[in-house]
């Protein structure tokens, strides 16, 4: 446990701060009137918490929120208004010592980023293997006589390219072709990735991208992350795999005032088991 708590503005401070100023030209005062509107105030942290509610709740702002406040590292840009700032001053926090360097908030626009650099590296890779198709064939074709020791390594690259089938030689010439994972493979690379041990790691909704095998398998990294490894997690998420983290402390957003709850009486878990339960007989 790195953040043990955090207090968001209370409906008092956000009409004392309308009241205080004249900017009245602005067409919205985000974050101002967000998460107010769901009554949250204050939220108590456990190892694992999650932030469920469908879109537009204000899960995300929430999360966008803590990371400022406590200043941690992020990577993609995220929405912002001119009162950001005011409304950071009024919010507060408790945490158990120093929040630790490695902390930090992961994204969507992260491991959507995260992919598109990998299919960029792949057409390059991609064109690299054309121009080596061809070197390849000049090598099977070619005399090379060696006139003295500087070309010993040409030398050596010729003769791997005739010892060695066109696939072969391409692929040992070649840096690992990161194509061969699929976006949801890629997608949870990202997050054994970036997610080292003793921090705390916000998370906006890393189902996206996922198979319901790789959320499994996500779910079960972050349990051993939080239970093996010192991580603190903050999750915002929808997926009914990861709302059934073993402890998971989870806030409902969808309720007013925002509630705890267990996560088999949440509307997204129940949908899901309905469903299921009505067609039980096709899965005998």
């Amino acid at each position: 446990m790195y953040l043990s708590s955090f207090r968001f503005v209370s409906y008092e401070k956000e009409v004392d701060f309308r009241w205080s100023i004249k900017r009245n030209c602005y067409d919205t005062w985000y974050p101002f009137g967000i998460l107010i509107k769901h009554g949250l105030r204050v939220v108590d942290f456990e190892p694992v918490t999650i932030f469920y509610g469908g879109n537009g709740c204000g899960k995300t702002t929430a999360l966008n929120i803590i990371a400022e406040k406590l200043g941690i590292e992020r990577g993609t840009f995220y929405n912002r208004s001119n009162f950001y700032e005011d409304y950071l001053e009024l919010c507060d926090f408790e945490s158990i010592g120093k929040i630790p360097d490695a902390s930090r908030i992961i994204t969507s626009d992260d491991v959507f980023d995260f992919m598109l650099n990998l299919r960029c590296l792949n057409q390059n890779i991609d064109y690299r293997r054309e121009e080596m198709f061809e070197e390849y064939i000049e090598d099977k074709n070619s005399r090379f006589r060696m006139q003295s020791l500087d070309d010993y390594e040409e030398l050596r690259r010729r003769n791997l390219a005739k010892t060695k089938t066109q696939s072969q030689y391409i692929r040992n010439r070649l840096s690992d072709n990161v194509r061969e994972h699929s976006n949801g493979e890629s997608a949870f690379i990202y997050f054994t990735d970036k997610i080292k041990e003793n921090a705390l790691y916000l998370l906006d909704e890393p189902e996206n991208s996922l198979s319901p095998k790789k959320q499994i398998e996500l779910k079960e990294f972050l349990t051993e992350s939080a239970r093996f490894y010192n991580c603190q997690f903050i999750i915002a998420t929808h997926s009914p795999f990861i709302l059934s983290m073993n402890g998971a402390k989870i806030y409902d957003f969808d309720e007013n005032p925002v509630d705890v709850k267990k996560w088999t009486e949440l509307d997204t878990v129940r949908e899901y088991y309905d469903f299921f339960k009505g067609h039980e007989k096709d899965f005998e």
